[in-house]
C-alpha cells in the first residue's frame, strides 16, 4: 500500500471507498453530543479563535486623549461589525436567526456606554496604558468577577465578553479576521469552541460539518448548526489531542454523536452507505408534504411549524405544516432603539397571515425582557434574568406595549385565522388581566370601525412554568387553548440552565417530573375541552412522538425542518398501542429506565 502524502490527503476531500492508497492509517473514533443530524465525509480544517497577544505600554500624558480616541474608534468599528452580523442574522431565519439576534443585541449594548467601555477608558486615563492592554485587563477583570459569582447565567456570558474583547483587540491592532476563507472542498471545521457569530459565517456550500471540544446540545451554536443543516458533534473530549492535522480525512455523524479521524477505507465505505441512506430518507420524507399526519389506526394529528422571522414562510409552506403553531413576535422589537408602532406590527402580522392563505397563525405576544435583550423596551438585566421581568409580566407592567400588540394582532385577524398566545403564564389572574386588556382593545377597534375577526381570536396560555402546569385545571377554564413549552418547562422544573455547558448534560425532558407536568396539563385541557399543543424541542424529536400522542397530545408545533420527520413517525404509530405504552412509562420513576423503555417501544414499532 502506498503511504499517503499530505497532497494526496488534500486531493481526497471526499475519499473514495476503493482508494485505499490515499487514506491514512491510525483510525480514531471519538464520541460527543450529536446536535445536528447528517453525515459529513471530508477533511479537517482547524479553526483558530483569533486570539491576539497583547503587550502593555506606558503612554505619555499628552497622548491620553489620542489613545482614548483610538479606542473609541475601535469600539465604533466593532459596533458596525455587529450591525453587519445582525443583517446576516435576519437572513438566517429560524432558531439560528433568533439566537444570533439576541446575542448580537447583547454585544451591541456592551459596545455603547457599558461598564466595559467605561472601564477601558478609566484604565487608559488612570493607569496611562495603551488601549490594547486596557481592553485585555478590563475583560479579564469582568470575567474573573462573573466566574466568582454563583450564577449560571453570568458564567455563561463569559464567552460573550471574551468575544467582544477579541473583536476590540483586532480592531485596535488592525488584524484581519477571515477564519473561513480558502477552505478545502468538504471542509469539516474542527475547533475547541465556535461562537454563534462564527457559526453564522459558515457556508454549507463549502463546509461539510462541525466538530468542537466545547458546546452543548441546546446552546447557541448547536441551534444554529441545526438551522444550517450542518452535521455537527459538540462536546468531544480529546478532539484536539493526538496531533490532529489540517487536511486529514474525518467523518462526522451528527445523529450518533460520533467523529472518526483518519477513517479506514472500510469505515469510509460504511459511512458512504449511511449517508446515501440518510439522503434517500430525506428525499422520501419530502414527498410527505401533502400527505396528512394520520396514525395507523386513523387518528388525525395537527402538525404545525414554529416561526421566528417572516422570511421563513416559504419554508413553512414547503414543509407541509398545516399552520404556524408558534410565531415568536420578538423580532418586531429586536435590533432597534424604538418601540414598533401598532400600525407597523399590524402590517407585518397581516402579511404573515395573508401568506399563510387560510392556515391558522398562532402569535405569541413578546417574550422579551430578562436575557432576551430588546433595547427598545428599556429592559435592565436583573440578578436572575430568566425569572425576572419578562414575557407577560413585562406586558402587564407596561400595558401600553401589550395594548398596542394585542390591537395589531386583532387587526391582523381580519385577514385570516389567528390565535393569541400568552407566554410565561403563572396564575389565572395574569390570564384574566390579559383578557380584559384584549376586550378593551376589541371595544376600541370596533368603536373606530376597524375590522377584526368575528368571533375574536382565541386566547391561549403558554404552559412553561411548573406552577402553571400544576394549576392547569383552573387555568384551562380561563384559556381557549394550551401551548406546552417543553424547553422552559424542563429547565424550570429541573432548575437547569440549558445554555450553561457545566449542567447542560443534566437537561432531560424524560425526567418523570417533566413528563407528569405534561400529562397533567394535557389531561386538564381534555377535561376543559380545549386544544393542547406541544411546541418545544420535544415536539420536533421523533423519539418522543409516540409518547406525546400517548399522553393525549394531538397538536405538535416544531422547527420547520422536523415536520416531515415527525409526520413520518406519526404515520407509523398505532395510537392505541402508544397510549398503552405511555401508561407503562408513566409508572416509572427513573429517567434512564424511561429512556430505555421508550427506545424499546420505538424500535419495536419501526
Amino acid at each position: 500500500m502506498k503511504t499517503p502524502t499530505s497532497t494526496d490527503t488534500l486531493k481526497a476531500s471526499v475519499p473514495p471507498a476503493s482508494a485505499e492508497a490515499v487514506v491514512p492509517t491510525g483510525e480514531i473514533i471519538l464520541e460527543g453530543l450529536g446536535v445536528a443530524r447528517g453525515i459529513a465525509i471530508g477533511v479537517v480544517h482547524l479553526h483558530d479563535s483569533g486570539a491576539i497577544s497583547v503587550q502593555e505600554r506606558r503612554i505619555a500624558a499628552n497622548r491620553i486623549e489620542a489613545e482614548c480616541a483610538r479606542f473609541s474608534a475601535a469600539a465604533v468599528r466593532a459596533g458596525h461589525q455587529v450591525e453587519q452580523l445582525q443583517e446576516k442574522a435576519g437572513h438566517l431565519g429560524g432558531a439560528a436567526g433568533e439566537e444570533l439576534g439576541y446575542l448580537l443585541d447583547a454585544y451591541r449594548q456592551m459596545l455603547h456606554g457599558s461598564r466595559l467601555i467605561r472601564g477601558v477608558e478609566q484604565r487608559i486615563r488612570g493607569d496611562r496604558i495603551n488601549a490594547e492592554a486596557a481592553v485585555q485587563q478590563e475583560i479579564n477583570g469582568i470575567v474573573r468577577g462573573f466566574e466568582a459569582m454563583d450564577d449560571s447565567y453570568l458564567a455563561a456570558r463569559v464567552a460573550d465578553i471574551r468575544d467582544i474583547g477579541r473583536r476590540l483587540l483586532r480592531n485596535l491592532t488592525n488584524t484581519p479576521y477571515r477564519p473561513f476563507t480558502a477552505l478545502p472542498k468538504n471542509a469539516v471545521i474542527v475547533a475547541d469552541e465556535m461562537t454563534p457569530a462564527d457559526t453564522a459565517l459558515l457556508d454549507p456550500g463549502h463546509v461539510a460539518g462541525l466538530a468542537t471540544v466545547q458546546g452543548g446540545a441546546e446552546g447557541h451554536t448547536a441551534i444554529m448548526a441545526r438551522s444550517l443543516s450542518l452535521p455537527s458533534v459538540l462536546g468531544i473530549s480529546g478532539l484536539l489531542k493526538g496531533g490532529l492535522r489540517g487536511g486529514e480525512p474525518i467523518i462526522v455523524d451528527g445523529a450518533a454523536g460520533v467523529v472518526v479521524i483518519r477513517p479506514t477505507p472500510a469505515t469510509i465505505a460504511t459511512y458512504r452507505r449511511k449517508r446515501a441512506d440518510f439522503l434517500k430518507s430525506r428525499r422520501i420524507l419530502a414527498r410527505l408534504r401533502d400527505v396528512p399526519a394520520v396514525t395507523r389506526d386513523g387518528a388525525r394529528i395537527l402538525l404545525q411549524a414554529n416561526m421566528e422571522l417572516p422570511n421563513e414562510i416559504a419554508a413553512v409552506l414547503e414543509s407541509g405544516a398545516e399552520g404556524i403553531g408558534l410565531l415568536r413576535s420578538e423580532f418586531l422589537f429586536m435590533n432597534r432603539d424604538d418601540v414598533p408602532s401598532e400600525d407597523e406590527q399590524y402590517q407585518v402580522l397581516r402579511d404573515v397571515v395573508e401568506h399563510m392563505d387560510g392556515r391558522t397563525v398562532t402569535v405569541r405576544t413578546f417574550d422579551a425582557g430578562g436575557d432576551k435583550l430588546a433595547p427598545a423596551l428599556g429592559c435592565a438585566i436583573g440578578p436572575n434574568p430568566s425569572l425576572g421581568l419578562r414575557a407577560i409580566r413585562l406586558g402587564l407592567a407596561r400595558p401600553d406595549l401589550l395594548e398596542a400588540q394585542l390591537s395589531a394582532i386583532l387587526r391582523a385577524s381580519a385577514h385570516g385565522p389567528v390565535r393569541i398566545l400568552i407566554p410565561m403564564i403563572a396564575t389565572v389572574e395574569e390570564l384574566r388581566a390579559t383578557r380584559e386588556i384584549m376586550h378593551k382593545m376589541i371595544r376600541t377597534l370596533k368603536r373606530k370601525g376597524i375590522a377584526i375577526a368575528d368571533p375574536p381570536p382565541p386566547l391561549g396560555a403558554m404552559i412553561e412554568i411548573p406552577g402553571a402546569a400544576l394549576s392547569a385545571d383552573s387555568i384551562a377554564w380561563q384559556a381557549d387553548f394550551f401551548a406546552i413549552g417543553t424547553n422552559d418547562l424542563t429547565q424550570y422544573t429541573l432548575a437547569i440552565d440549558r445554555s450553561d455547558e457545566a449542567v447542560a448534560h443534566l437537561y432531560n425532558p424524560l425526567h418523570p417530573a417533566v413528563l407528569r407536568l405534561i400529562q397533567f396539563s394535557a389531561e386538564a385541557a381534555l377535561r376543559a375541552r380545549i386544544p393542547a399543543c406541544v411546541c418545544g424541542e420535544m415536539a420536533g424529536d421523533p423519539r418522543y412522538t409516540a409518547l406525546l400522542l400517548g399522553l393525549g397530545i394531538r397538536d405538535l408545533s416544531m422547527t420547520t425542518s422536523n415536520v416531515p420527520v415527525v409526520k413520518n413517525r406519526i404515520r407509523s404509530t398505532d395510537l392505541v398501542a402508544a397510549t398503552q405504552r405511555a401508561r407503562v412509562i408513566m409508572d416509572q420513576s427513573d429517567a434512564a429506565r424511561i429512556a430505555q423503555l421508550l427506545d424499546g417501544f420505538n424500535a419495536g414499532e419501526a
